[in-house]
């Protein structure tokens, strides 16, 4: 089987936490790269497509989007904060 991935995975298998627009949800981090992660979650259908994905041992935050979506697995991409939203595009102007 051909693995399409840039980086390869680490397995981590550690708590973490899902928020977005002031709400959070407990996951579990499966695995993770340089570009995404996979992540357990108790429902995917309460993910939203953006979040914020903070790792309970070293409280650091990834935003991150949906790529895919497995029962109760989920595949993440890690963007750049505001790149949604084109906030961070150099010299734009609100």
């Amino acid at each position: 089987m051909d693995d399409r991935r840039k980086h390869p995975r680490v397995e981590i298998d550690e708590s973490a936490y899902i928020s977005a627009s002031g709400l959070s949800m407990r996951c579990r981090l499966l695995n993770m790269s340089a570009d995404g992660a996979a992540v357990e979650v108790p429902n995917p259908a309460f993910v939203p497509s953006h979040f914020q994905l903070m790792t309970e041992k070293d409280r650091v935050i990834r935003h991150c989007r949906v790529i895919w979506i497995k029962q109760n697995r989920i595949g993440v991409t890690f963007d750049q904060p505001g790149a949604e939203d084109g906030s961070t595009e150099p010299g734009s102007n609100p």
